[in-house]
């Protein structure tokens, strides 16, 4: 009888390790680079449905086609549940990569999942060539802000009422390291090394309002996309 007992709290035992195992299965998230037009409509469904601001199918192929390296998806049950687009290309004296639009859907976020979308995009930005990279994020927007500052962004400037809506915006900077620092940017077993990011923080210093902010980026129809980033 006892080793019946036995034998059942066994079989008790393997059955909760199958259903958990089943469990993180099901929990896993799958990323895919975007490949053809094929994916756009799961990419502008999600972001039309995350965020405020609306974009036409214009904007999305300006970024997509010109950058499709540029863009990944994040899935979960065959289902896109997260999205990140962006570019690159010079500016002034420098290269630069610039993030336009990142959504996780609600219900997925917290799980480190935007972060792996940005991640991916700065490695490619990263051995593309770029010296920096650029985003706008809303200054209410904390979880935003947490994020990039945890991936070494700074604040470098304050753009009074940049978005529809009235609210300002951080713009937000990461600088590459110096050529010859490239080989100490990731610390041993993952991660970006920061000491090795020559940056300064200006935004407790930069009070000024500025109304120009558009003459940082191209002038077209994608002028406030940059600042959408919803976790």
């Amino acid at each position: 009888m006892a080793e019946a007992e036995r034998r059942g709290e066994t079989d008790g035992v393997k059955a909760e390790e199958v259903e958990a195992k089943k469990s993180l299965s099901s929990d896993r998230i799958h990323y895919v680079s975007y490949k053809d037009e094929t994916q756009l409509p799961d990419i502008m469904a999600l972001i039309d449905q995350e965020l405020s601001e609306p974009y036409s199918i214009f904007t999305y192929r300006y970024f997509i086609t010109l950058w499709p390296d540029l863009c990944f998806m994040a899935f979960h049950e065959g289902k896109c549940i997260g999205t990140i687009v962006c570019k690159m290309g010079q500016h002034r004296n420098t290269f630069r990569g610039y993030i336009a639009m990142l959504v996780v859907v609600k219900q997925h976020r917290g799980r480190g999942i935007a972060t792996e979308l940005v991640t991916r995009c700065i490695q490619v930005m990263h051995d593309a060539g770029c010296d920096e990279v650029t985003m706008e994020a809303e200054v209410t927007n904390l979880g935003a802000l947490a994020l990039y500052g945890n991936l070494g962004f700074i604040r470098a400037k304050r753009l009074h009422r940049y978005y529809l809506n009235g609210v300002d915006a951080y713009r937000l900077k990461l600088l590459f390291p110096r050529p010859y620092d490239a080989n100490s940017m990731f610390l041993e077993g993952g991660g970006y090394n920061m000491d090795q990011y020559q940056v300064h923080d200006c935004s407790q210093h930069d009070h000024h309002h500025d109304h120009k902010h558009h003459d940082d980026h191209d002038h077209h129809d994608h002028q406030h996309c940059g600042g959408h980033h919803n976790h």
